[in-house]
């Protein structure tokens, strides 16, 4: 089966694409359509959203992270038995970091290394006309990009629309639809973005109603047929990063949750079996796994929990005498000797490694890093490269004595020093792998 796929595009952050989205998805998963959702960029949050919507698994495609046969590979086998893929643009279409071409992070990259063309989302609140001004701009910035069609979003009343769409129209671009503006279909964020799909306490009531604003309001059947096949051809593992192990102790619960669907399903198929367990159930890791991950999560919203869940540390600490332990972002600030919550209370963690970190006093890390592991480990070897993404507001507050996990540069190569700590079987760090360089 060619799986036909589109993405779904818009100018900006904050335009309404995830709840299009996440409305599409269920509203063709509805029509039996054997649909998928695919999000670019390092986003962890909206692929779980995607899951719950299409009732299959999520993805990150990630064209600066991953290579392009790396790219392919994981496309193709997201969606071997699909009919409908449904491309999440991060940000805007074309906002990425400014390397060679289609290796910048946007959507645009995949639009151009697999010809698949973007629906717009323009969110026309407190414009009207203008936004024909906007879509031309979009469709012609980049001959290599192709607009297949227009939704409007937050529409204010029926001669809004018109408006809106009488003169998007006139530029060439059809209007597939229109979204008036309602309150209810907005996601509830903090600060890492939206609250995570599992922890949105009405999560199937809320897709079902995004589903039939987005039956009510977009020509499903257009927009089927604006998709495009994609052929895809023979894609490489090759960059993927490997099992750690081959029994994974990963934590898993509310503060341990950005682990990349990529990754699991790639360990997973590589042989490896993960064994789940949960900090803030004050459970350990299994003894007879090899490793032990804790991934990021947020765990600056639970530090009193884990501080007290006197079972999970002294199981960690068993743990790390003899296996190896790694620990990404929220998980790098539990395995250190403190973490200082929102209110300013300090918190024993598990003092595997000997920073401190500070959620009390915000400082916003974002961006792509390259890493240069310092020495053989979990993830690679000395002198191995990552690619992967830092975003969290935690800092840290007392650096420790540990030596470097690794050096660590920007998205266009500009070093930016060390990145946080190893010591016996224990590494960690804020940064997120994706895959190797």
């Amino acid at each position: 089966m060619t799986a036909r796929a589109i993405i779904i595009g818009a100018p900006r952050s904050g335009s309404g694409k995830t709840s299009v989205t996440i409305g599409l998805l269920r509203a063709f998963a509805r029509r039996g359509v054997k649909v998928r959702g695919i999000k670019t960029g390092p986003d962890y949050i909206d692929p779980g959203f995607h899951a719950f919507a299409a009732g299959s698994p999520g993805l990150n495609l990630d064209s600066w992270a991953m290579q392009p046969d790396l790219l392919r590979h994981l496309f193709a086998q997201h969606a071997e038995d699909a009919e409908l893929v449904l491309i999440e643009s991060a940000m805007g279409l074309f906002d990425g970091i400014v390397v060679p071409e289609n290796r910048t992070g946007s959507a645009a990259d995949l639009a151009r290394l697999f010809g698949i063309p973007v629906l717009l989302v323009l969110d026309i609140s407190g414009q009207s006309q203008t936004a024909a001004a906007v879509a031309h701009g979009f469709a012609h910035y980049d001959s290599a990009v192709k607009m297949s069609a227009v939704v409007l979003n937050r529409a204010g009343s029926e001669r809004h629309r018109t408006l809106c769409s009488d003169a998007i129209e006139k530029i060439g671009l059809p209007v597939a639809g229109c979204v008036m503006r309602d309150p209810s279909l907005v996601l509830p964020e903090r600060h890492l973005g939206l609250v995570q799909a599992s922890e949105h306490p009405e999560i199937d009531a809320h897709i079902e109603r995004l589903a039939e604003a987005m039956e009510s309001s977009i020509d499903l059947d257009a927009l089927l047929a604006l998709a495009r096949p994609v052929d895809l051809s023979q894609g490489s593992v090759e960059a993927a990063i490997a099992p750690p192990g081959q029994r994974i102790a990963l934590a898993q619960d509310a503060a341990f949750t950005f682990l990349y669907p990529h990754l699991q399903r790639h360990w997973r198929e590589a042989g490896a079996e993960i064994v789940p367990f949960s900090p803030l159930a004050n459970e350990a890791p299994d003894a007879s796994c090899d490793v032990c991950w804790l991934p990021g999560g947020y765990p600056e919203l639970y530090a009193g929990r884990l501080a007290s869940a006197d079972t999970f540390k002294a199981g960690v600490a068993r743990f790390s005498q003899t296996k190896p332990i790694h620990g990404e972002c929220g998980g790098y600030m539990v395995l250190g000797e403190a973490l200082e919550d929102a209110d300013g209370v300090t918190h024993a963690m598990t003092g595997l490694l000997s920073h401190a970190t500070s959620f009390a006093k915000r400082k916003m890390n974002l961006g792509y890093r390259q890493a240069t592991i310092a020495a053989d480990g979990l993830l690679g070897q000395a002198g191995d490269v990552l690619r992967g993404h830092e975003f969290h507001y935690a800092r840290v507050i007392d650096p420790g004595r540990d030596d470097p996990f690794a050096q660590i540069a920007d998205g266009p190569g500009k070093p930016l020093g060390a990145s946080g700590g190893r010591r016996g079987f224990v590494t960690g760090t804020f940064f997120h792998a994706i895959a190797k360089g």
